[in-house]
């Protein structure tokens, strides 16, 4: 098949599976929707999971506008598989959001949350932190709703991260290293 630009409305130039569903969960699927380990998933995090995110964003906001951080929720593509994330939060410089109309990598990011629910906890707490850690991604905040404790990774490697610290029971203040140097009250959880 052609390697040529695709051309809207033409799907014989769409050779390249991974591209083929990219291009499927960018102008078919949705926002609210993931591509993990090659199956498109709906997103519909109820109020209890966004609430935890929120909880995580207001504790670090007063710190990413000292260092002119933003956080978010934007799509993360992970080039040469067939993974595209939402993270329930995401930590990137202002400059490099504002001039972003698509996705960005994980090794452009600060710190990325994700809060685990019945539905994807698995995923959250095995498949993503996998993967984040191969692609760079710094920190990895996982909030783990179902055994109700955090965990922080960090010094990501080509299979994983090499650096836990936790689980961490909710209510104990958990750490977040240099850049943010601060602790998270993990007590509203």
């Amino acid at each position: 098949m052609s390697t040529a630009p695709h051309v809207p409305g033409d799907y014989t130039t769409v050779s390249d599976p991974e591209r083929a569903l990219k291009y499927a969960i960018r102008h078919i699927a949705g926002d609210r929707a993931e591509i993990i380990e090659g199956v498109i998933t709906p997103m519909s995090p109820s109020w209890a999971h966004e609430s935890a995110a929120e909880v995580v964003r207001r504790q670090i906001t007063p710190r990413l506008e000292q260092l002119d951080l933003v956080s978010g929720s934007g799509s993360l593509d992970l080039p040469g598989s067939q993974n595209w994330y939402i993270p329930d939060l995401a930590v990137v410089p202002v400059g490099l959001a504002e001039k972003t109309e698509g996705a960005l990598l994980p090794d452009q990011t600060l710190l990325i949350v994700e809060v685990g629910s019945p539905s994807n906890a698995e995923t959250d707490r095995v498949v993503k932190r996998r993967r984040y850690g191969q692609y760079g991604a710094p920190l990895y905040l996982l909030i783990d709703r179902q055994e109700r404790s955090c965990t922080l990774f960090s010094e990501p490697t080509r299979l994983g991260y090499a650096r836990e610290s936790g689980p961490h029971p909710f209510g104990t203040p958990v750490h977040l290293p240099e850049p943010f140097d601060l602790d998270l009250d993990t007590g509203r959880l």
